[in-house]
């Protein structure tokens, strides 16, 4: 559209209200209601946009350790460019009308997550590749509200069914209401889904979202999890996506399926007659050869560690295998044209942009380097198999490999690098000042 087309769409639109949200490090939308006029003056100049969101955690703690953003700078307005193209009506506010937004020309832009994964896009094109990627999510659904949650102190929340019953078309009819809503309204949102359904574990669902080109695929996958909580409130219910929120049921995924297309997106350069292409084996390399140092951009958390303990479909190991569910990446390739990688280390708490970023980069590097495939395929329970080497076992490992290699660096440039790596080294931090249950259990009578 041209200008005069954009702002005769604003103009038509059914608010005075807009909602606009930009996702921080975590992946956690932090955003704004404004009037629409205050959009059309935002064409030409941006939005101004306190910087703070990438100067403080998920609980709203300041970061002591970056020095790109903190009290020292003072948390001065960033200008933050609306994507009108990201325009979606809101079903469950009434069609209120939605953008995303991000910091691709402004003070922040180098650790803007949305930003780096639109760099990561363009260096693709100029190798010539269409990256096409979807998210899939696994989540916990409880019989729980934020007060009736934070009443039991985060402890013993109750899932909205008993047992674990995988693929279920009794318990999909037993929350028919629920379910029909989320595939209806997500749908409306933009967010068309490829399948919905139970998995194992007490309340646990899984939703595949339709493959897109890589950024509107990241768009749709954040705002999946804002949408799915927005929509269980409404049936009082509250969504969980922590990657391990009880160590006796499995762990919640967020497998990322990729693959490189021409520019028509008419072939699949993932496929040849001998099946995987030299440019699906390059980029699998890369990714094999990269995993031990981008690892905190798809398992950022301290939980996300908890799932990757071994089995529970959470691989821990590098490795990858053909249809095999139990290695790093799985080769699916039944047909040309869905021919792909999933990579199953990334878990439903990692932050979309970064997470298909680290995939995407990593992949390019491979095939840039022109690495070879040497590792052979996994065969039979990846788990148990002492051939391929193991992944770092905590946040703190894991962040400290990243740190310690120029790699990244070389991915994603310095800025980035070094404020994601000390956002995650707080987050090992603040875990470390806490006292868990588990201690007192342990500890408290028999020491």
């Amino acid at each position: 559209m041209n200008q005069s087309d954009i702002v005769q769409q604003i103009e038509n639109l059914p608010s005075n209200k807009v909602k606009f949200a930009i996702t921080d490090m975590d992946g956690i939308l932090r955003g704004k209601i404004i009037h629409k006029s205050k959009l059309l003056k935002s064409l030409k100049s941006g939005l101004g946009f306190c910087d703070v969101i990438f100067g403080w955690d998920s609980n709203d703690r300041v970061y002591e350790n970056s020095s790109t953003t903190g009290l020292h700078t003072g948390y001065p307005d960033a200008f933050a460019r609306i994507d009108l193209s990201t325009l979606r009506m809101i079903p469950w506010e009434d069609n209120l009308p939605f953008y995303l937004a991000d910091f691709e020309a402004s003070s922040v832009q180098d650790i803007c997550p949305r930003t780096l994964l639109k760099r990561t896009i363009a260096k693709a094109e100029q190798m010539g590749f269409k990256a096409m990627m979807a998210m899939e999510f696994e989540w916990f659904n409880f019989k729980e509200t934020p007060n009736s949650l934070a009443n039991k102190n985060y402890a013993y929340p109750t899932p909205i069914t008993p047992g674990m019953f995988g693929y279920s078309m009794i318990r999909l009819g037993q929350n028919k209401d629920y379910f029909n809503q989320l595939f209806d309204q997500l749908e409306d949102f933009g967010i068309p889904l490829e399948g919905l359904h139970t998995e194992t574990g007490s309340g646990v669902m899984e939703a595949a979202i339709l493959y897109n080109e890589a950024l509107p695929a990241a768009d749709k996958a954040v705002l999946f999890k804002f949408s799915v909580k927005q929509i269980a409130h409404q049936h009082e219910m509250m969504a969980g996506f922590m990657a391990k929120w009880n160590s006796q049921l499995p762990g919640c995924s967020g497998h990322i399926h990729q693959s490189l297309w021409d520019f028509s997106k008419e072939k699949n350069l993932f496929s040849d007659e001998q099946g995987m292409s030299k440019v699906m084996q390059h980029y699998l390399a890369g990714q094999i050869a990269c995993l031990p140092y981008i690892l905190p951009m798809l398992a950022p958390t301290i939980n996300s560690y908890k799932r990757l303990a071994g089995g529970d479909w959470a691989p821990a190991t590098l490795s990858w295998g053909i249809e095999n569910r139990t290695t790093a990446f799985r080769i699916i390739n039944h047909t040309v044209d869905a021919t792909r990688i999933e990579g199953r280390i990334s878990g439903a708490d990692a932050n979309p942009y970064l997470a298909m970023a680290a995939y995407l980069a990593a992949g390019l590097y491979g095939i840039e380097q022109e690495l070879p495939l040497t590792m052979p395929a996994t065969k039979g329970n990846g788990y148990q198999s002492k051939k391929n080497d193991k992944l770092p076992l905590s946040l703190q490992a894991a962040t400290l490999q990243m740190k310690q290699s120029d790699l990244p660096k070389r991915l994603f440039g310095k800025a980035f690098v070094d404020h994601f790596i000390a956002t995650r080294e707080w987050e090992w931090q603040q875990y470390q000042k806490q006292v868990t249950d588990w201690e007192l259990r342990r500890y408290f009578e028999i020491i």
